[in-house]
């Protein structure tokens, strides 16, 4: 009778640990936050390289047959299409996982990821091969876009539902540090190159370094988050989570409201991203208000205070909620907007100031921006709307702002800044209080 009772007591444990995931699950966080912080680290590297690309070389390597301001508007053009290509990466290698499992779909993503990158820096110029330079050019851009897309490995998800409840916020910052990480990063290298080589040399070949990186450190990323992911642990947490890899239409049918809410609770962020990134850079390049490598050693310091306001994020948002922190730093986002004219159209200070403060309040936007609202999701669907939601965010808030910042600010004013960034932060507001009257209904 012993031997027959120990066996179901055993199995009735198994079924409570079921039922309590995250009581059971035994994947560390601080071990998932490693491979969130690497994997997320690699990826914005690889897109700001692209970022910086379209400001420093691509109007002179594949668009030498218009002027630099046209040059630029191309390339943020071409630079735009990752983001659109990305939601349907995301579907295609959620559709692999489901058939050929996590790890395919990973080595794959990030196999073509870096593949996209490396090709981008063996790619001859508008003078060897016209127009076909060009059109190689936006095809190896879609395909880094379909590449993110389907790197998404729910760490992230799973970091915060291991997590204790008083440092979820805290956690869900750790993600984040990766934009900032990889930004500083492809500065360092860029400033490196443009103060080691002449101007000559960095056009005509020292600009492909930074893309051989990107394959390398893509080729190290993929090794140290498969080593995470493919443990039993990992894949035991995962499916006591409930996290799965749901196809696009069902998600978009019985989340879509969720998932587009969640989009653009975001918003304020994702507008402000590109904005102190990438577009300072462009205007005070065909401003030459200053040197170019004094700008890169600015957006290197503000880039260390991104990582600082990120981890300070988590700080403020286990103490005052993550919904507070967000809707606290669309305000100010909005009142940030308002000076942008006078700081970017000042002088080299005033323009230094304008990326030091973006910088400062965008790691504290962005720090929480990530999951705002997924306490909207049912756990099953966290995995595969956390990763819809992101695309959707930066599609909506980030792809296009350096083409329509730089564009409309030539022709109209920088003006045409304020009004982006009021745009996304009014509808951030507007989507968490909308989401407030949704839980305030159920």
């Amino acid at each position: 009778m012993s031997s027959t009772a120990k066996p179901m007591t055993n199995n009735n444990a198994s079924t409570a640990e079921m039922q309590n995931p995250e009581r059971h699950s035994s994947v560390a966080p601080g071990e998932i936050a490693i491979g969130v912080v690497i994997g997320r680290a690699s990826e914005h590297f690889d897109f700001f390289v692209f970022g910086i690309a379209c400001v420093l070389v691509f109007p002179g390597v594949f668009f030498p047959f218009v002027s630099s301001l046209e040059g630029m508007l191309y390339g943020f053009a071409i630079f735009s299409m990752a983001f659109v290509a990305r939601p349907f990466g995301t579907a295609l290698f959620m559709n692999i996982q489901r058939r050929w499992g996590r790890s395919v779909k990973l080595t794959t993503s990030l196999f073509l990821l870096g593949t996209a990158t490396a090709g981008i820096a063996f790619l001859p110029g508008y003078n060897t091969l016209g127009g076909a330079s060009i059109f190689l050019l936006a095809m190896f851009r879609i395909l880094q876009g379909f590449a993110l897309g389907g790197s998404w490995d729910g760490l992230p998800s799973l970091l915060v539902l291991n997590a204790p409840k008083a440092k979820r916020s805290w956690y869900a910052m750790i993600g984040q540090l990766g934009a900032p990480i990889g930004f500083l990063i492809a500065n360092l290298l860029f400033l490196y190159l443009i103060n080691s080589v002449s101007s000559e040399d960095f056009q005509a070949w020292a600009w492909r370094y930074p893309f051989f990186v990107a394959f390398a450190i893509n080729v190290v990323a993929l090794f140290a988050r498969l080593r995470l992911v493919l443990t039993e642990e990992y894949t035991q947490a995962l499916e006591e989570s409930e996290l799965e890899p749901i196809s696009t239409r069902e998600m978009l049918d019985k989340q879509g409201p969720n998932i587009f809410l969640g989009a653009f609770a975001a918003l304020a962020s994702y507008a402000l991203f590109h904005i102190v990134t990438i577009f300072p850079l462009s205007w005070i390049l065909l401003g030459e208000s200053q040197l170019i490598g004094k700008v890169l050693v600015v957006q290197v310091f503000g880039a260390c205070i991104g990582i600082v306001a990120t981890i300070l994020s988590g700080v403020i948002a286990d103490r005052i909620g993550k919904r507070t922190t967000v809707s606290l730093m669309a305000v100010l986002i909005g009142i940030f907007a308002l000076f942008a004219p006078m700081l970017m159209g000042g002088t080299p200070v005033m323009q230094d100031a304008f990326i030091l403060i973006g910088f400062a309040l965008l790691g504290i936007s962005y720090g929480q921006a990530s999951g705002t609202v997924t306490a909207n999701f049912e756990r099953r669907f966290r995995y595969a709307g956390a990763a819809l939601t992101s695309d959707l965010a930066w599609l909506f808030g980030a792809a296009f702002a350096p083409l329509i910042a730089l564009g409309l600010s030539v022709h109209f004013g920088l003006m045409a800044v304020s009004l982006y960034l009021i745009s996304g932060a009014l509808c951030t507001l507007l989507a968490l209080r909308i989401n407030k009257h949704l839980e305030a209904t159920d």
